[in-house]
């Protein structure tokens, strides 16, 4: 990759100059750089490092952890630096894999041995339980988003209607110039290794058909609101309202498709509304289309779709590393887009891309959510160009 993200200077901070304290634990959705990011790491620190990849090991052989542990140990031994740093990336993939990082974990405590651990994973529904169950107050988390509109614009030269359309696949970037080969490498590479590899090889998912069937039904329909008991009906196949929850929560947690709730001042209300489906990444979207970029871009209804989802997908991408919560908001007729909550402050957000799918809400809203800031994103609001390259945060100042 061209650049670094800014994450590698929160790791190497992390690692470089605080005690040993904590394990770091670098998480995020497939191809977006986690790899890369170690590796960039590891080029410029002077501390002796050990890298391992469980893609390597036996499946479920938690030996394999001890065995890297004890190489990374030697090393340490054997160098002059007081610390030394093991990093294991696709840690997932060991069963009982928080166990055994545990167990090594705390005996370097006991031992006082200086080892500075780094795991890197791909399925955060994994990772937060191995986490919570075993290694508790002793771990840190970095999350590690797709690529943003600046990203790719820096280290590739996108236009922002190219990253509408082809998304924040670094990996992808230089296969845009051939759309048929671009979209199989998305389907391939990223969609299909993403439910078979991160959901359907490390979860118990009953219905596999159904679970991608779903995911392709959220990106067709990512920016509408669309019941359970509707998508049953879409889907054709046997099944409830809880499984298909779950099946999108599977989604949500490897980065693919996400299922936003709907904003009320009680949390019950939230958890009980119908979600509105949001990609994680317009190029989940445009890589099953039949039709290609120019197609879609020369019709307005259809391009505002791909808008307004890759600004969700912006906002979406910020919420855990920002602590942002986002939702959505209807009352009957009046619909807001986005709604973002941070520290108790609420903003709602409507996107108007030259298309109307319906009647604005913002002025509903205000009257009964007493938001900090409604904004207009679009047409004579924020330019929707200019509002992929602001940190939600900003918006909040």
């Amino acid at each position: 990759m061209i650049i670094e993200r800014a994450q590698k200077k929160v790791l190497t901070q992390r690692i470089e100059s605080e005690p040993r304290q904590f394990i770091q634990v670098l998480y995020g959705p497939r191809q977006v750089g986690k790899t890369t990011l170690a590796l960039q790491f590891i080029k410029g620190t002077k501390l002796p490092v050990h890298f391992a990849s469980a893609d390597l090991a036996a499946f479920g052989e938690s030996s394999w952890i001890s065995q890297q542990w004890e190489v990374a140990r030697i090393k340490l031994r054997q160098s002059e630096q007081k610390e030394a740093v093991l990093i294991i990336d696709e840690i997932q993939k060991i069963s009982n894999w928080s166990e055994a990082v545990k167990k090594e974990w705390d005996s370097d405590t006991a031992q006082r041995q200086t080892l500075k651990v780094v795991l890197l994973g791909s399925s955060r529904l994994l990772l937060q339980q191995g986490l919570t169950e075993s290694l508790a107050g002793r771990f840190e988390t970095i999350s590690i988003g797709h690529w943003s509109y600046r990203e790719m614009k820096e280290a590739f030269g996108f236009t922002p209607n190219q990253y509408v359309w082809f998304g924040g696949y670094p990996g992808a970037a230089t296969l845009i110039d051939n759309e048929q080969r671009w979209q199989r490498y998305i389907t391939d590479s990223l969609i299909e290794t993403s439910i078979s590899k991160d959901i359907l090889m490390l979860t118990r998912v009953d219905k596999p058909v159904l679970m991608k069937r779903l995911f392709e039904l959220g990106c067709s329909y990512s920016g509408q609101i669309l019941s359970c008991t509707k998508i049953l009906g879409q889907l054709q196949d046997a099944g409830n309202t809880t499984t298909l929850s779950h099946y999108l929560q599977l989604l949500d947690t490897a980065g693919l498709l996400a299922g936003l709730e709907k904003y009320s001042p009680e949390i019950v209300r939230r958890r009980a509304s119908i979600p509105k489906f949001q990609v994680h990444n317009t190029a989940l979207i445009s890589a099953q289309q039949q039709h290609s970029f120019q197609e879609i871009a020369s019709n307005p209804a259809q391009w505002g779709r791909w808008v307004e989802s890759a600004i969700g997908a912006h906002l979406l991408n910020h919420i855990r590393t920002d602590a942002i919560n986002l939702f959505y908001w209807r009352q009957g007729n009046h619909e807001v887009d986005f709604v973002l909550e941070h520290k108790g402050k609420v903003i709602g957000l409507e996107i108007k891309s030259g298309h109307t799918q319906h009647s604005s809400g913002m002025a509903a809203f205000a009257e009964q959510c007493k938001p900090y800031k409604v904004l207009l994103v679009g047409n004579s609001g924020i330019p929707w160009q200019e509002f992929l390259e602001l940190e939600p945060l900003e918006l909040f100042e």
